[in-house]
């Protein structure tokens, strides 16, 4: 069930999608993302607190238009609304606690970097950026 009205996080999905970033609303989409095969993928636990808008959903924009190494695929699931895909999401990244928001880059379906919400609610928005950049250096 979800946590928040669509018309409320109509516009925040909306902010990720039209950066190149695809919804995945089932566990299966999730699974589908994160294949042994996939290549790197950047799965971003959107939300609708302070600290998606003013920090991680910026961060992830500014990191991706500006890189010349990216990931192959970005996805987004949203926690507080499709609670199942959010928990697939979820369990690709343990042994990490749940969070929300986060960013978490796969290499053929295993994670390789992870970006918590206190990364993000303690840093500045360049260092998240450059936290991604160097994560997309070395992996993509």
């Amino acid at each position: 069930m979800a946590t928040y009205p669509e018309y409320m996080v109509a516009p925040i999905r909306q902010d990720l999608v039209e950066a190149g970033f695809e919804q995945l609303m089932t566990p299966e989409e999730v699974d589908g993302a994160l294949t042994a095969d996939s290549g790197t993928v950047l799965v971003a636990v959107n939300s609708v607190c302070g600290c998606a808008a003013a920090k991680a959903r910026p961060a992830l924009k500014m990191a991706v238009s500006s890189s010349d190494k990216k990931p192959a695929k970005l996805v987004t699931v949203f926690a507080g609304m499709e609670g199942e895909a959010v928990a697939q999401a979820r369990q690709h990244m343990l042994p990490y606690p749940p969070s929300s928001p986060c960013i978490a880059l796969f290499k053929d379906g295993e994670l390789v970097h992870m970006i918590e919400r206190h990364h993000i609610e303690g840093n500045d928005l360049m260092r998240i950026v450059n936290n991604l950049q160097g994560a997309f250096e070395e992996y993509c």
